[in-house]
This record gives structure tokens, sequence and C-alpha cells, in this order.
């Protein structure tokens, strides 16, 4: 199933014709990417919503010294700035973490789709406020946790938000990054998380290899981390609303 559909659908029950058109707007024109490829960068003109349908992308800012803070990670069902034509110019970047494949969503498809259906258009608004309230989550990471939890909710909320798409089970996802991108996001040095990874192994956490995640305990991760998934709203039980063919 399309990710975003998937998604959407943790919220409300969407319609054929909603989801035919957010089929639409997932094939319409499709583009991929390199890995470490600019979808668009900082100071550029957003022409288009960028929806992840494979890979991994960052939002990033770029600092004078060449170092990067990286803001989120935006994973396949992820759109990116559903109000972007709101802005001239981009205030940060969004760059590719792995290969990436994106649909190209047009104001004019986009505006369809909001006027589609007030269910389709309060679903894609929730998507909206759900980003929002992760960037306020990311802040709070940086700001108050320790490294260690830093790290552990960082991997929670990972797996968390694919199991959302159907793309973890059994405690295993994908973590396809490295470890200086998750030093990026984390505000840390690599040395220093490449110490707390350790850490989290030895206690039997985590094990990360070969670009997949395991969670053998998420129970212990997820008091470790503080983790309160309340702030992904995930659990809106979209299938208790009926939605017209």
């Amino acid at each position: 199933m399309n990710p975003l559909i998937r998604k959407l659908e943790r919220f409300t029950r969407l319609s054929d014709a909603d989801k035919r058109l957010l089929q639409q707007a997932a094939s319409a024109r499709i583009v991929n990417y390199d890995t470490h490829q600019d979808i668009i960068a900082e100071g550029e003109e957003p022409c288009d919503v960028n929806l992840i349908l494979a890979g991994w992308v960052c939002r990033y800012k770029q600092l004078a010294d060449g170092s990067r803070q990286i803001m989120s990670f935006l994973l396949p069902g992820d759109l990116c700035d559903l109000n972007i034509f709101l802005l001239r110019r981009m205030d940060h970047a969004l760059g590719t973490l792995t290969p990436v494949t994106v649909a190209k969503i047009s104001r004019d498809l986009l505006d369809r789709m909001l006027n589609a259906d007030p269910r389709l258009t309060r679903a894609l608004w929730w998507e909206v406020l759900v980003t929002a309230a992760i960037h306020r989550e990311w802040l709070v990471n940086i700001g108050r946790r320790s490294a260690l939890e830093r790290l552990a909710h960082l991997l929670c909320e990972i797996f968390v938000r694919q199991r959302a798409v159907g793309r973890a089970q059994d405690g295993r996802c994908e973590l396809p990054i490295t470890q200086v991108e998750l030093a990026d996001a984390l505000g840390l040095s690599a040395v220093h998380v490449n110490r707390t990874l350790r850490e989290l192994r030895q206690a039997g956490l985590i094990d990360w290899r070969d670009k997949s995640l395991v969670l053998p305990d998420l129970d212990a991760l997820t008091a470790l981390a503080r983790f309160d998934p309340d702030y992904l709203h995930l659990d809106y039980e979209g299938e208790r609303f009926e939605a017209g063919a």
C-alpha cells in the first residue's frame, strides 16, 4: 500500500476516491536521487511538495563552519512541507541519506487534494501537525535529555514511525544511516554517539548492523528513553470512522 495512505488512515478512514487521488499524487511525477544529494537547497525557490516513496531524507541547516544540524528524518510516506508554496525561498535544505524516490506534487494537484473532501483535508493537516510535533520533541531531546536518553529516544521514534506504515515488525526496522548522521541529528560528536551506541549494545537494548536495527526489548529501551509516543498521534483509531465510496 502507498505509505502515505497507510499513515493517513491512522487518523481517518479514507474513501476510495481519496485513495485514488493520493495514489495519483504518488505516481504523477517520480524523481530518483542518489545518496547525499539535495532535493532542494537552502535559498532555492520551492516549486513542488515532495512525497517520500522510498529511502531516507533529512531536513538540515548548514552552518558557516561547515558543520550540519539535522532537524528531522523524513521516511517513506512523509510529505515534505505541505505549505511550502507560502515560501519565496527555502530556509533549510532537504538532503538524501540513501538513494531516494520522491513524488513531486504540483501546486494544482495539491489544491485538488486539499479541496477534494473534508476528511482528506483534515488528514493532510493532521500530517502537518504531527510533523510540527516531531520538531518540538526533537528540540526537547537535544535541549534536556542526556546523551543516552537522547539516542534511545530517537531510536524508539524511528522504530514506531516505521511500524506505523508497515515497515517495522518483530522489533526490527531499517536504520540505513551513519553514526555521523546520527551525531548531526542529536547535537553530539560522532565519538560520543559511538560510545553511547556501545553502551546500548552492552545493555542488550539494540543490535545495529547491515543497515538494520533490532530492538530486543522495546519496553526497556522506551523506559530508558522516557519515550512517550503520544506526540506522534498514531492512536487516533481512524478505523472507527467510516468513509463513503
